[in-house]
């Protein structure tokens, strides 16, 4: 889905929807959201064309829901198919050519006009529907037997699109429905990676420079502006050491074991749910080496549901990868600084990650931890504050 990122390198930017669809405001619990200035830093960002062919080109992201389409026709064959967040529309198509009777494709911005001319184009005009609207306003004529949506931000929750897939759920989804996907797991281990010293030596250039700057305007203008040396440093504090990054990492980055900090039933789960998500793991380290951080990434699964499940399951996972994965990524959360382990020590972790009070569709994340050598010493806690922007 969409990104919010902006500044030094770091995050990239663009949509991650298959469609790269827009579904609706979100908003969830928190205050209500403004859908104008939502629009403007969100939605936009999926009526170009140039957005859409980089989230079309994922071809782990793109198979695995052609492969939980067509390996499970027996979900579409005959039925109605709301897509949340068309984009393109490929989505609404595939469900169409698995033998869908009616889909209802959903997308909030114009580039709905490009979705209908690919519908046309493909012949399907008779069976799929656009709609231009957020799924939180727009209205069907009937329930539907399955909602399919690519609704997975960085780490699985940033954008928060899948309150509007849980406001379709609700509305619309027949007593029997189908979700796709059915089921979703967030993930975290720790890491090494030379980002941990990268981002500090930045940080320690971004405020060497600074000085410098202090010192030329004092001679060269006569001003004072140390006063604001405080402020400038939280700035850049944020910016290199506490804002997570985006990466693709190889699987011999993972120093220790992974866990589950999150588990998501599509068919049943609420807003309220992954509004905040709190959970406590350990992790055993492999080798000796360095912790230098954590990262975090998911997996979703199309499994149906219990009476009604798939012929074939299928999982599309984001775990890092010796080939490049997906455009998704792992989200990084660096250590500062970083910590020598060895082989057999444990790490114990409360991991918090809630909604951004500014942008509801932005997180932030509380790592507080614990290393306990094998020799059983305990090692000074962490506490890290992380913006996943």
């Amino acid at each position: 889905m969409g990104s919010f990122g902006n500044g030094p390198a770091g995050d990239r930017t663009g949509p991650h929807g298959i469609g790269g669809g827009g579904g609706g405001g979100g908003g969830g619990p928190a205050a209500a959201v403004d859908k104008g200035v939502d629009f403007a830093n969100y939605f936009c960002t999926y009526a170009f064309l140039y957005h859409q062919k980089e989230m079309l080109s994922d071809r782990v992201r793109m198979d695995a829901y052609y492969n939980a389409i067509f390996q499970n026709k027996n979900h579409f064959l005959g039925k109605t198919v709301l897509d949340v967040g068309t984009g393109s529309g490929i989505l609404a198509i595939w469900s169409a050519q698995a033998g869908a009777r009616k889909v209802y494709a959903v997308e909030a911005t114009k580039m709905s006009e490009h979705a209908r001319a690919l519908v046309k184009a493909n012949n399907f005009e008779d069976v799929i529907e656009v709609i231009e609207g957020s799924m939180e306003d727009i209205s069907l004529p009937e329930k539907v037997d399955v909602i399919i949506s690519e609704w997975m931000g960085y780490f699985l929750l940033r954008e928060s699109m899948f309150d509007s897939v849980i406001c379709a759920r609700d509305r619309w989804l027949k007593p029997t429905g189908v979700m796709y996907p059915s089921h979703a797991r967030m993930w975290m281990a720790p890491i090494r990676s030379g980002l941990a010293d990268q981002k500090s030596n930045d940080f320690e250039g971004a405020m060497d420079d600074w000085h410098c700057f202090l010192e030329d305007t004092r001679i060269s203008y006569g001003v004072d502006m140390s006063i604001l040396t405080k402020p400038f440093s939280e700035e850049q504090k944020k910016w290199y050491l506490q804002t997570s990054l985006w990466n693709n990492l190889h699987p011999n980055q993972v120093i220790g074991t992974a866990a589950t900090v999150k588990e998501i039933d599509c068919l049943t789960t609420t807003v309220d749910d992954i509004a905040e998500v709190r959970s406590n793991f350990s992790s055993i380290i492999k080798c000796n080496t360095r912790l230098c951080g954590f990262s975090g990434w998911f997996d979703v699964h199309f499994r149906g549901r219990m009476e009604d499940p798939a012929q074939k399951e299928i999982e599309l996972t984001t775990a890092p990868s010796v080939d490049n994965g997906t455009h998704w990524g792992q989200q990084v959360f660096l250590l500062n600084p970083a910590v020598a382990v060895s082989e057999g020590d444990e790490v114990d972790v409360s991991f918090a990650m809630t909604r951004s009070k500014e942008n509801h569709r932005l997180m932030e994340v509380v790592l507080d931890g614990r290393l306990k050598q094998s020799s059983g010493n305990l090692l000074q806690p962490f506490r890290k504050l992380f913006y996943v922007e």
